[in-house]
Parts: C-alpha cells; sequence; structure tokens
C-alpha cells in the first residue's frame, strides 16, 4: 500500500470511527430509551472533536503533512474516548469507584424549583449499566471499538512515515 493509499484509509477510518460510534449512541439513547449517565457524555466529546480533526484532513488533503497531522489529532481524540470508555466500564463491572460529582444551578431558580427538578429527573446511574452484549455494556464497546480504531488508524500512519 502506498503512502498516499494508507493516509486516506486512515483518514476514512478516523471519520468513520467517531461518526458511527457517536451515531450509535444518539440511536440508543433516543430510539432505543438509553439515557446517558455524566461518564457517558463524557465519551461523546472526544468524539466531536475526532470528527471536526477528521473532517480538517478531508478538507487539507492535498496538503499530507497537514492531513497526516489532523489524522493523527483524530486519532488521539478517538483513543481519549475509548480510554474513558474503560474506566467507565471498569465503574460499571465494579473494578474501580467512579467519580462522583453533584452540581446545581442557583441562577434564578428558587429552592422549591431546584427540588423539583431534581425529583423529575431520571436517575441514570454511571456504576450500572443499562444494556450488554455477551457481558459487554456500552461503554465497553465504545472502549473496544475507539481503541481498536485508534491502533489501526496509527497503524497506518505510520505506514506513511515508512513509505
Amino acid at each position: 500500500m502506498t503512502p498516499a493509499a494508507a493516509l486516506a484509509r486512515a483518514r476514512l477510518i478516523a471519520l468513520l470511527t467517531p461518526v458511527l460510534l457517536l451515531g450509535g449512541a444518539l440511536l440508543s439513547q433516543y430510539v432505543g430509551g438509553l439515557f446517558p449517565c455524566e461518564m457517558c457524555m463524557w465519551q461523546r466529546w472526544p468524539h466531536l472533536l475526532a470528527i471536526f480533526f477528521a473532517l480538517d484532513a478531508y478538507v487539507l488533503r492535498a496538503r499530507p503533512q497537514i492531513a497526516f497531522l489532523f489524522t493523527a489529532l483524530a486519532a488521539l481524540a478517538i483513543a481519549v474516548s475509548g480510554a474513558i470508555g474503560v474506566f467507565h466500564a471498569g465503574v460499571e463491572y465494579g473494578w474501580w469507584e467512579g467519580l462522583t460529582t453533584c452540581t446545581a444551578s442557583t441562577t434564578g431558580e428558587t429552592a422549591q424549583d431546584m427540588l423539583n427538578s431534581i425529583m423529575n429527573a431520571p436517575l441514570i446511574r454511571c456504576d450500572v449499566a443499562p444494556w450488554t452484549l455477551l457481558g459487554i455494556s456500552l461503554a465497553g464497546f465504545n472502549a473496544l471499538f475507539s481503541l481498536g480504531a485508534a491502533a489501526l488508524i496509527a497503524a497506518l500512519l505510520l505506514r506513511c512515515r515508512r513509505g
């Protein structure tokens, strides 16, 4: 495979991976009714960033060194989402404790408004997997697919450098 072909393939994987994983997350939320917890949301942000970087790599594909850089940045963002997925899956499987945060907005809200919003909000726990397949949670699948894709992109980019 030529360096140009390897870069083109890496760029394609860098775009398709976050689009498909983020699309799957949104479908599971809006069609499947699986509402995300806070850590689920954390996994989405790097995918959005990866899409931005991958699109930049496509726009700048006439400049291979710049396209290479943006493809590598997309791979890094995908890997970050995968790392967050590993952490989240570990929390779900009880391997370690998760981070606990509690925030409330007090701008213009009365105590009763805040209490009503808290009481009416669905309880979405980060330490319970709402869905699994073969014992793997959505966070686990995100970790597997994201880290696998990031490794594949990195291997293709290394092939570009060697060629």
